[in-house]
């Protein structure tokens, strides 16, 4: 009798711990999950431009030449898909970090982390548009790794001036590849 009682409180238990996992893992999402944010239309824009053009082949040569240029390494071309991805690494020292991490050295809390690296990605898309031409848009975003190798920040590159740059220096490459220069 004492072992029947035994294994039914081990059933028990388990249906009870197998109906709060059921429970717990059956959560709903957010009611604003798929709403747009304020700022997604104003980044959309600062992210493309409009070239009346009809040959994707040289704006997408143009586009790798700027990146070349600005010192990044061609990751990915899809030009059958009108996709390239570049990226370049540099340093993501924080004076501040540094500051507080010889301070907390200094008064004895250890060794804290900081911000190293960072490796800075552009993604560019070509799509066909319905006038014969071809909007491309440019995505920044930069990852940043700290002195363990830990991943501290992925983060868009929403800067207006560095859009702003990027296609001065596309429509200068345009310019130059549509004049054989």
């Amino acid at each position: 009798m004492h072992i029947i009682k035994q294994n039914f409180r081990i059933y028990i238990t388990s249906v009870i711990v197998l109906c709060l996992i059921t429970i717990t893992g059956c959560q709903s999402m957010p009611k604003d999950v798929f709403k747009l944010q304020h700022d997604t239309l104003e980044n959309r824009v600062m992210q493309s431009r409009k070239y009346f053009t009809n040959d994707e082949a040289s704006l997408l040569t143009a586009a790798t030449n700027v990146l070349q240029d600005l010192g990044y390494n061609l990751d990915e071309s899809e030009t059958k898909l009108g996709i390239l991805v570049g990226s370049k690494t540099r340093d993501a020292t924080n004076s501040g970090q540094v500051v507080c991490a010889v301070a907390l050295a200094i008064l004895g809390g250890g060794v804290m982390p900081i911000d190293t690296l960072q490796k800075i990605r552009i993604s560019i898309v070509t799509k066909p548009s319905i006038d014969n031409s071809f909007i491309v848009r440019a995505v920044f975003q930069r990852i940043v790794w700290n002195t363990r190798g830990y991943v501290t920040q992925i983060e868009a590159i929403n800067s207006a001036e560095i859009y702003q740059n990027f296609f001065a220096e596309l429509d200068k490459a345009l310019f130059l590849e549509g004049h054989n220069i």
